[in-house]
């Protein structure tokens, strides 16, 4: 809400007039995907929990290790999600009507045919690669977050621990590892010891998922998830339970979601070309912070410096006023012992 009053009082402003008509974020032709693209076939009927898909992915994308290690199953009583430093997770799914028992579901990105978060972006941050996988460049993000906001499964986050640099994470399908040769699956996929999980080309997928529901009947639903949801993505699932148990939205349809949020997104232009007006406006205030900060700093330091003088100089009087009691102190025993020994010794000669 706050975001969209911000929109709106730019175009309150002017800004929109001034700076030429906006444009809608997508066409209306659907992007039916790149031939060839790959992907992953995630099978929930095969999943057993054992987090090494987790495991995996942290390895080969060097990403901090969790606070739990991975052989501890008991993370698996909370439901969680993806964040900054865990690219995908498992989660188990419990009491499900028709189930023999636990099911498991993992979570990443999904690879959208057709992003939300590349159509959210108004600097082209996110990129479909025509091997399938959805890239980010943090040479052109500006950390506006968009693609967190329109991601339809909540998967772009943030890294809020980074001041500086803070980067948008999510899963990278291990484009960059995969098309270097440093791996030939993605880390996750290779790590599946019930091959749960199958990398390909994304039409060679379907073809194994319906082979599967005609050689298993009564197994799966004749529904593969990410076919054509959103538009279909590059990642796909086959349960056999519904999906909505497994945490997943059933009311999405079809329709891709650059062409749910073009007329949302129109306004997303003024914002692109006020970009510089902004940041020159936010950097000067900055400027004025940092400034007003530096002078509250030195006078902290100054004052500090003030009190640390004046009890080190209290601390020394007081040193030397003991130093100079205690000196007297001896210089008087001294002077009395001698006195004693004085008299002691007129005693003697007089006996």
């Amino acid at each position: 809400m706050l975001r969209r009053t911000f929109l709106g009082l730019l175009g309150a402003a002017g800004l929109g007039a001034a700076l030429g008509k906006p444009a809608h974020a997508a066409g209306a032709q659907h992007f039916q995907g790149y031939p060839g693209s790959f992907g992953v076939l995630f099978d929930s009927t095969r999943c057993i929990g054992c987090r090494s898909c987790e495991a995996g992915c942290n390895k080969v994308n060097e990403l901090p290790p969790p606070p739990e290690p991975f052989d501890d199953l008991s993370v698996l009583n909370t439901k969680r999600r993806t964040h900054a430093w865990t690219y995908t997770v498992v989660n188990r799914y419990d009491n499900i009507p028709g189930a023999a028992g636990p099911v498991y579901k993992k979570w990443q990105c999904n690879h959208c045919l057709e992003p939300a978060c590349a159509s959210s972006c108004f600097v082209r941050a996110f990129t479909k690669t025509p091997q399938g996988a959805v890239t980010w460049d943090g040479t052109v993000c500006v950390g506006c977050r968009y693609c967190m906001i329109a991601c339809p499964f909540e998967i772009p986050t943030f890294e809020y621990s980074e001041p500086l640099t803070p980067r948008i994470m999510k899963c990278t399908l291990c484009y960059p590892q995969i098309t270097s040769g440093k791996l030939k699956v993605p880390g996750c996929v290779g790590a599946c010891p019930v091959e749960a999980l199958v990398y390909g080309k994304r039409s060679d997928l379907i073809k194994i998922a319906r082979e599967r529901f005609h050689t298993f009947p009564g197994r799966y639903l004749n529904q593969i998830y990410g076919e054509h949801e959103m538009g279909g993505t590059n990642w796909l699932y086959i349960s056999g339970v519904p999906f909505s148990a497994l945490g997943m939205r059933e009311d999405l349809g079809v329709t891709p979601a650059p062409e749910l949020t073009s007329g949302a997104l129109a306004t997303v232009p003024i914002v692109a070309a006020a970009w510089p007006v902004l940041l020159t406006g936010i950097y000067a205030i900055n400027k004025r912070k940092d400034k007003i900060a530096r002078q509250e700093e030195a006078q902290a330091v100054a004052r500090a410096v003030a009190q640390a003088q004046a009890e080190a100089g209290a601390k020394l009087k007081k040193a030397m006023t003991k130093a100079e009691a205690e000196q007297k102190a001896a210089i008087e025993r001294e002077v009395k012992r001698a006195l004693e020994e004085a008299v002691k010794g007129q005693s003697q000669e007089g006996e």
